[in-house]
C-alpha cells in the first residue's frame, strides 16, 4: 500500500501520546508522517485502557477508557491503528473476563465493543492492531505500585485476547510483542530502547515505525 496522502488514525495510551520521546517529532506515529508522506493524527493518552474502570482512578484522564474516545476522531480516515493494553494488564481494575462477554467492564468486553464501533465509524479504512510490548515487570501480575492487582493474569494472556478478538473480527495484528525487538529483561535492550522498563525511547519508537510502515507496505 503507498501510504502517501493516506489518513491514518492512532488511537492509544502513554506510549501514542509520547511518553519516553525527546520531542513530538520521535513519536512514532510521527515517524511514520514523515517517512511516507502520510496524514497521522494521534490520539494517545497516558494511563489510559481498553476497558472500563469500576472504581475511578486517581487521575481522572486514566478513565477516557479507548471506546469512549472514538467519537471525538476525525469522521474519514484510510487506516486506523489501535495500540494498547498494557495498562489494562498494569494497573486496570477490569477482569480480562471471556471471549463471549460483551460488556466494557472486561478486558475482551471492551475490546468486543471497541473494534466495533471502530468498524462502524470506518467502515471502508484498514484496520490494525498493534499488541502490547514487553515490560520489564509482566511476570509478576502486580500493580506499578507493587500490589497485587488481583487478576493474576500475565501480559501475554492479555496479547493473545487482542488477537483473539481481532482474528473474529479479520483485523489485522501486528504482534509487537513477538516482533518488536524489545524485550527490557535484556539489559542491553532496555538501555537502547526502553529505560524505564515500559516506555520506549527515541529508537524504540523507531522500531515501531519501522514495523509498522513494513507491514502496512505489503498490503
Amino acid at each position: 500500500m503507498d501510504l502517501r496522502n493516506k489518513k491514518i488514525v492512532f488511537l492509544g495510551d502513554s506510549i501514542t501520546e509520547g511518553t519516553g520521546t525527546t520531542n513530538p517529532s520521535q513519536i512514532y506515529w510521527n515517524v511514520v508522517a514523515k517517512r511516507t508522506g502520510a496524514v497521522c493524527h494521534g490520539y494517545g493518552i497516558g494511563g489510559t485502557r481498553i476497558a472500563r474502570q469500576q472504581v475511578p482512578s486517581q487521575e481522572t484522564r486514566w478513565d477516557k477508557h479507548f471506546g469512549s474516545r472514538v467519537e471525538g476522531m476525525i469522521p474519514d480516515a484510510d487506516i486506523v491503528v489501535v495500540f494498547g493494553g498494557t495498562n489494562d494488564f498494569g494497573h486496570g481494575d477490569a477482569p480480562l473476563g471471556s471471549f463471549s462477554d460483551r460488556t466494557e467492564h472486561t478486558f475482551f468486553g471492551a475490546f468486543h465493543n471497541l473494534l466495533l464501533k471502530l468498524i462502524e465509524k470506518y467502515p471502508s479504512a484498514q484496520l490494525v492492531v498493534m499488541t502490547p510490548l514487553h515490560r520489564l515487570s509482566e511476570d509478576d501480575c502486580m500493580l506499578e505500585q507493587g500490589q497485587d492487582n488481583g487478576k493474576g493474569k500475565t501480559l501475554e494472556e492479555y496479547v493473545n485476547a487482542i488477537q483473539r478478538v481481532a482474528a473474529f473480527y479479520g483485523v489485522l495484528v501486528l504482534d509487537l510483542y513477538r516482533t518488536s525487538g524489545m524485550q527490557p529483561r535484556v539489559q542491553v535492550l532496555q538501555d537502547r530502547y526502553m529505560p524505564d522498563g515500559l516506555h520506549p525511547n527515541d529508537a524504540g519508537h523507531e522500531l515501531i515505525a519501522r514495523r509498522l510502515i513494513a507491514t502496512l507496505g505489503s498490503l
